[in-house]
């Protein structure tokens, strides 16, 4: 080939990565999610109403008994909405007072509530406009693996918990030996329905594409239960398998609320245990928390997308071109529901929940179930439009960024990610216009 004919060649499938494209940034407006399923009954929106009232409440240590309480001896925040708040209550994090501005992280408010000498440490990466954060440490002191959540704050010094004193992690220790990974909030709406979905939809949409997948080097697997075989669903690395349980173990890990799920306290230390446990049961009356928490999201509608135009027809089109749809998968369908219109309902959520190596950038080098140190679920894109943070550990605001971070050593997303590069810049703004308007 002559060289001038090498540069045109060259230059034409370059050119596309020079282009100018930018994340629009999360769309402003009224949040697009937060509402009950909309053909509930009456009963049904009412136990989704009292699941957001309870999922809102502020949990103090004292709990009277099984009632509003329990909080520590470590815990991440005081209410579950503090950190499920963007765009509306079940979302991610934080809460914004405009789609652009964030408030203050909720975390650091909750640090030291009901503590006058504010004896909590905000940990440096928990700050006033990042994202609300959990920290994993990646190996005991013994160098065996770890992969637990260590709670940033001890009840210590508040007034509900007189003669605690539980200490913080050494956070400053544990950063400077690398031995310290992030999870952010993922959003909870729709998840009734993804919980109702058959394994037989999840494996039969992947067989569907095996030979596009296999092409492009993406495999992935399904994260599933030790105890019956069946597929996992939720956590970045699909480690939960029911709502009951994913929110039975949040109620415990990241506030230390003892339940009918997960009944031991964590954090056990002298002088730091108030109440007896399970502090939240099924025995309480009006019913356990943890079941409200799940009525919230199992009743919950999915992210509402804006109306298509011509711009977010043609992003599709490029994400389905270029092979994101593969692991990001459009459409799903539900079995029978025992709640109203929730029987065989189609709904996008755009992820096939199975977990894929997504190499040595975004490892994190923590195994949950059979998901391994770069294996992470294929985050759902419903509601990406409004999200501010992106990524397991809430690394970027950039959506752009957030793509090409997909590119790394041992990534299943390598070649789809140099499939984009390709894209002129006029299909890549296409590409993520379509994905803020979901």
């Amino acid at each position: 080939m002559k060289p001038s004919l090498m540069f045109l060649l060259v230059f034409a499938l370059t050119a596309g990565s020079q282009g100018q494209a930018v994340d629009p940034g999360p769309r402003p407006g009224p949040a697009a999610a937060g509402g009950f399923f909309p053909t509930l009954n009456a009963a049904e929106q009412s136990a989704f109403q009292n699941g957001i009232a309870q999922f809102i409440e502020d949990e103090p240590v004292i709990d009277s008994p099984q009632g509003n309480g329990g909080l520590g001896p470590g815990f991440n925040s005081t209410s579950c909405g503090s950190c499920h708040s963007q765009p509306a209550t079940l979302g991610s994090s934080p809460s914004p007072t405009s789609p652009q501005v964030p408030q203050n992280n909720p975390q650091i408010a909750a640090a030291n509530e009901s503590n006058p000498a504010k004896t909590n440490v905000i940990p440096s990466f928990i700050t006033p406009n990042g994202p609300v954060r959990e920290a994993r440490f990646i190996s005991k002191p013994d160098g065996k693996p770890d992969g637990g959540v260590h709670n940033l704050f001890s009840i210590a010094g508040r007034t509900d918990a007189p003669g605690c004193n539980l200490p913080q992690p050494n956070f400053v220790a544990e950063l400077a030996a690398n031995n310290v990974i992030f999870r952010i909030p993922t959003p909870l709406f729709g998840l009734g329905l993804v919980e109702n979905t058959p394994d037989y939809v999840f494996t039969q949409s992947r067989e569907e594409t095996r030979d596009q997948r296999r092409a492009l080097g993406i495999e992935g697997h399904f994260n599933k239960s030790g105890n019956d075989g069946t597929i996992m669903k939720f956590g970045w690395k699909a480690q939960n398998k029911s709502l009951t349980v994913f929110a039975g173990e949040a109620y415990n890990v990241e506030m230390g609320i003892t339940n009918d799920v997960m009944t031991n306290e964590r954090n056990l230390y002298p002088g730091c245990i108030f109440n007896p446990t399970p502090e939240d049961s099924h025995a309480a009356v009006g019913g356990s928390d943890v079941d409200a928490f799940v009525d919230a999201m199992r009743l919950s509608a999915p992210p509402t997308p804006v109306p298509p135009n011509a711009d977010t027809t043609a992003g599709i089109a490029v994400f389905s071109s270029i092979g994101c749809g593969l692991c990001h998968t459009q459409t799903l369908t539900t079995a029978a529901s025992f709640n109203t219109g929730m029987s065989a309902v189609q709904y996008q959520p755009f992820s096939d929940f199975a977990v894929h190596r997504m190499g040595s950038n975004l490892a994190d080098n923590i195994t949950q179930g059979t998901a391994t140190g770069d294996e992470f679920r294929t985050a759902p894109l419903w509601g990406v439009g409004q999200r501010l943070f992106f990524l397991h550990d809430g690394r970027t605001t950039d959506l752009l960024n957030a793509i090409k971070q997909h590119e790394s050593d041992g990534s299943e997303a390598n070649q789809v990610i140099r499939g984009f590069r390709q894209l002129t810049g006029t299909q890549k703004q296409q590409l993520l216009d379509f994905l803020r308007s979901l």
